[in-house]
């Protein structure tokens, strides 16, 4: 079984599980805090494989930054999808979108919006941390 045969077989009951080196994490947590906490606690995710429920640019750009080699992506953004394929990730999916909607239903994610006029994917987790602190903040 590969890497990402068992990260989408793991995924179920998880909103994301990364597979790789032999281990795999999974998190319960929405949107783009698991990645984002994994990479401030330094895991090394080189060459894993990550299975996800909903894959905006905001979490395309956190795993090409984190060295993510392979996706499963129930939802994906056509932006996410874009910048995945830009950057040599392999990549399949259930349903492609316009875009990730917020969770009221009512405008784009405002994680991927916060992403969407840069594609480097140093700047993106910069400019992510600096919303996801303003979020915190209220």
């Amino acid at each position: 079984m590969t890497d990402l045969e068992l990260a989408r077989e793991k995924l179920a009951g998880h909103t994301i599980c990364l597979c790789g080196n032999g281990r795999y994490l999974t998190s319960d947590k929405r949107g783009i805090a698991p990645m984002m906490d994994w990479i401030a606690d330094g895991v090394d995710l080189t060459g894993y494989s990550a299975a996800d429920i909903v894959v905006g640019k905001a979490a395309a750009m956190l795993f090409v930054k984190s060295g993510i080699a392979a996706i499963y992506a129930k939802t994906i953004s056509r932006s996410a999808k874009a910048y995945l394929e830009s950057h040599g990730v392999s990549l399949s999916y259930g349903t492609l979108t316009e875009y990730i909607i917020n969770r009221e239903g009512t405008d784009i994610c405002p994680m991927e919006k916060t992403v969407l006029a840069t594609d480097d994917a140093a700047e993106g987790y910069r400019l992510l941390k600096e919303r996801f602190a303003a979020m915190k903040r209220g």
